[in-house]
This record gives structure tokens, C-alpha cells and sequence, in this order.
């Protein structure tokens, strides 16, 4: 047995240990992606591979806390229903000795090959004495994944403005004759970008360029930047670490969103546009995105937020994946919708049409602990109005219009355990409706608004018995839908 292998086995049985206690909390989501025990953060290696979805993870299988990186992996069939897989990763050579940091897949030759970062620490201090280089695994049958005998693959940061040691999370694609990838990246004043790479056949690295960089309130650091084109123009995901609040945007410690714009595969360089968050809630980092075998562009993301308190750590792990959410480019901007696979898990169906609301109401059977629901409001005269979520025992987690200043609140300072606090984005109501398509899990809301146009995600830890919806208003509005069905 290889060191890998022996890695890869303790830590299942430190996981499995865990398991049953793990599987008992009443915060272990119903329907979400969340490790089977202990650490999860970052999706990688999100890919389509014989005829299954593969989904990888940042995994510390040891502790409830962030530690020396794996990959934990979860495939399936039909993006609704997972099963575990082995952990795919350990950190088991020289190069990655202190973890198997974030990276991506792609299949070439029939095979599943993970580019990912390895990390060795080089001192006590985690910002500045470290050395990352990117490295290859791979898969023939997309379980067992042999580690590159040409690691690493890229060694060293390129010359230039470019810091030497903060060089991570590739995400690799195919164009042409070539193979792609990006690399988050920082200047050695701390300003954060994007290195492109080729390759013609993922052994051997020429760097490109600097694809992108930050100007202005752009942060000190990009993580886990994603290339993708749609309709004629590139998209790059990237997570800035360090942006200054602005408004009502930018109060989590660290972002998540894009830019759109054209790449120039010969210079190297991407002219973009503005930036944009792709979720204005509390819990969403580090998105990754694949393209399916009916050309719809995927995205899932951490459903979490560093250096934020997270009480299920108490209860033996820690961290969950959004649900998977198709992207569309409508008029220049990135919509977010939730993938319909997702219908298929629904049952106990309940619906209510053309109800009066003023003051607050709850609707018989409008309730639970992992359900959808989907909501239009017809807004009427009403200045102020929205909905409780998981309310009851004096706490409620609270969806809020205020039509004046044409934002929607989300505000979880109710919500149970964990963090408060409140998130606000901007949204023009279209005919005077609020669409809103909300999943509740365990621990968690997504709220999609107008068709997507917005997302709002939180992490939230109420007790088991508050399971109520409730909807208030502060004069008449009508429920011309209300629909909801257990996950």
C-alpha cells in the first residue's frame, strides 16, 4: 500500500468514528452536501465523468476544524442525489505534506485528472511562510486517484509583480489545442489577481499572463478563480479576499463573484467589466463551476464564511455546500437558478392561492425544517412586507421588502445559535410581485428573488421545534401563490 493509500485509510476510519454521532444533529442538513464527519470547506474537482457528476472537497477528516487539507468526495447521478465516495486525496508527499489544497478536474484520455495545490508550511506564520506549487492526480476509474510522477508540475511562481508564495486553486480547461489554466495570485504589495497558464498536455506549464488584477477596493487576495465563456464573453469567478464595505455590499469577511469580459487566448489578458457578488447573504465562498453534458454551466459553492462561529462544530463537523445553481447571462449580468434535478426530491406537496395577508399569518401546513417553498406577493399598498422563516420559540429568521428603499433584508439576529446580523440587496419589484424561491435545510436558507436576479444565502441554527413560515405585511398584500413541499 502506498503512503497515500495508508493516509487516505486512517482517515476513514476517523470519519467513519464520527459518523453516527455526526448524522444525529439537528443541524446536519437533509438535502445540502456537508462532510459525513468533521472539516469541510471548498468545493474542487467539480467535473462530469462517465456518466456521473463528481464533486470534491476541501476535507480536514480529523476535527471539526479547519487542518492538514484532503479531498473528500461525493458523486451522483442526477445532481439531487449524492453518495459518498472515498476520500480521493491525502497530503502524502513532500510537496503537499500540509495539504491538498483546492483545485479542479478535467477528463483527458479517458481518464480524470485533479490539478491541485500542495502546501507546505515553512514557518509558524500561515500568511507568510508558506510555499504552494500546483500538482496532477490521476483516475482511470474516477474512485482511485495515482499522484503524478512529474509533481509538482508547477513548481514556482512566475517572475514579476508576483508574490512568490501565495499561488493557488487551479482551474483547468480545454481550448483548442491547448490546456488552460488559472491560479489566484496576489502582487507582492498585496493586490489581488489572476495568473493564466497553458499547457498541451497538463504536464508542462508556460505562463501566459496576468489575466486580471485588482483596482481599487478589490481586496489583498483572489481565491479560487473559475474561466468560463457564455454567449461570446469570459466569465471569472474569483473570490477577493479583503474588500472594504461599500453601501450595503461587502460586510462578509471575504467575497464571491465575477467580472465579465473577453480574454485574449494570445496576450493573455482579460479586459472586464465591473464586479459583481453572486450572492448577497452571509455564507457563500469560493464557487466553483463545470459544464454538464446538456451545456448548462453549474455552480456550487461553500455554504459558509471563514472566521465565522459555526455551532455545528460542537455537534462533530462543520461546513455545507449549496445546492447546485444553473448560471444564465442576462443582459450582462450572471442569474442564479436552482438546478430542477432538485424537483425530484420533493414530496408533500402544499398549495394556497389569492390569500389576504395584513399583520402576520401563518398558512396550515406552510412549515418545516427542510423544505422549498416558492412565494409571489402582489405588493399592493403595503410599504413593508415579507416572511418569518423557521420561526417559533422566540426565534425566526426574517425575509424583508421594504419597498421604499427597493431592498429585500435578510436579517438572522433571531435566527438560534451562530452569528447574526444582516445582509440587504437591491431589488426592483417587476408588477409590483416578489417572486422568491426559498430552501430551508436543517441549517440554512436560499432565497432565489425575481427568477434568480438575486440570491441570498445564511447559515442559521434554530431549534428543531421552530419549524414555522410566517407572513406579515404592514398593510394588505395577496399570497397570489404560495407552494411548498418537503426535501
Amino acid at each position: 500500500m502506498n503512503h497515500q493509500q495508508q493516509k487516505i485509510e486512517e482517515a476513514a476510519a476517523s470519519v467513519n468514528e464520527k459518523r453516527d454521532q455526526v448524522s444525529r444533529s439537528p443541524w446536519k442538513p437533509a438535502y445540502h452536501l456537508s462532510p459525513p464527519a468533521y472539516w469541510m470547506n471548498d468545493p474542487n474537482g467539480f467535473s462530469y465523468y462517465k456518466g456521473e457528476y463528481h464533486l470534491f472537497y476541501q476535507h480536514h477528516p480529523f476535527s471539526p476544524e479547519w487542518g492538514p487539507m484532503y479531498w473528500g468526495h461525493f458523486k451522483s447521478k442526477d445532481l439531487a442525489h449524492w453518495e459518498e465516495a472515498p476520500i480521493a486525496l491525502a497530503p502524502s508527499e513532500e510537496y503537499d505534506k500540509d495539504g491538498c489544497f483546492s483545485g479542479s478536474a478535467i477528463e483527458k484520455d479517458g481518464k480524470l485528472y485533479l490539478m491541485y495545490t500542495g502546501n507546505q508550511w515553512t514557518g509558524p506564520d500561515h500568511d507568510k511562510d508558506l510555499y504552494q506549487v500546483q500538482a496532477l492526480a490521476v483516475s482511470e476509474d474516477g474512485i482511485t486517484f495515482e499522484k503524478a510522477a512529474e509533481n509538482p508540475v508547477i513548481d514556482s511562481a512566475p517572475e514579476g509583480d508576483i508574490h512568490p508564495y501565495h499561488f493557488r486553486d487551479p482551474k483547468v480547461w480545454k481550448k483548442g489545442d491547448y490546456y488552460y489554466c488559472v491560479l489566484g495570485s496576489r502582487t507582492k504589495d498585496h493586490v489581488g489577481q489572476v495568473l493564466l497558464y497553458r499547457s498541451k498536455d497538463l504536464i508542462e506549464w508556460e505562463f501566459v499572463n496576468v489575466a486580471a488584477k485588482g483596482e481599487g477596493n478589490f481586496g489583498f487576495m483572489w481565491e479560487c478563480p473559475d474561466i468560463f465563456e457564455m454567449d461570446g464573453h469570459t466569465i471569472l469567478v474569483m473570490s477577493p479576499q479583503g474588500m472594504e464595505p461599500e453601501g450595503n455590499l461587502y460586510y462578509n469577511l471575504h467575497q464571491a463573484g465575477y467580472v465579465v469580459g473577453n480574454l485574449d487566448y494570445e496576450t493573455g489578458i482579460l479586459k472586464h467589466g465591473e464586479f459583481d457578488l453572486l450572492d448577497h447573504g452571509f455564507d457563500f465562498y469560493a464557487p466553483q463551476t463545470m459544464v454538464d453534458p446538456a451545456g448548462r454551466r453549474i455552480m456550487i459553492a461553500w455554504m459558509n464564511m471563514w472566521e465565522s462561529h459555526m455551532p455545528e462544530q460542537e455537534e462533530g463537523f462543520a461546513g455545507a455546500m449549496t445546492i447546485p445553481r444553473e448560471l444564465i447571462l442576462e443582459d450582462g449580468k450572471l442569474k442564479s437558478k436552482p438546478v430542477p434535478e432538485l424537483e425530484k426530491r420533493r414530496k408533500n406537496h402544499k398549495k394556497y392561492e389569492n390569500v389576504r395577508v395584513e399583520g402576520e399569518t401563518a398558512l396550515t401546513g406552510i412549515e418545516g425544517n427542510a423544505v422549498e417553498l416558492m412565494v409571489t406577493i402582489d405588493a399592493e399598498e403595503a410599504s413593508q412586507f415579507g416572511l418569518k422563516l423557521r420561526a417559533g420559540h422566540k426565534q425566526e429568521t426574517e425575509l424583508l421588502y421594504i419597498k421604499e428603499e427597493r431592498s429585500i433584508v435578510l436579517d438572522r439576529s433571531m435566527a438560534g445559535e451562530g452569528p447574526g446580523g444582516v445582509r440587504k440587496a437591491e431589488v426592483e419589484l417587476a408588477d409590483n410581485l416578489l417572486n422568491l424561491h426559498i430552501f430551508i435545510d436543517n441549517s440554512s436558507v436560499e432565497v432565489f428573488i425575481n427568477g434568480g436576479e438575486k440570491v441570498m444565502t445564511a447559515r442559521i441554527y434554530p431549534d428543531q421545534e421552530s419549524s414555522q413560515v410566517r407572513f406579515f405585511s404592514d398593510k394588505p398584500v395577496e399570497l397570489l401563490q404560495v407552494d411548498k413541499w418537503d426535501l
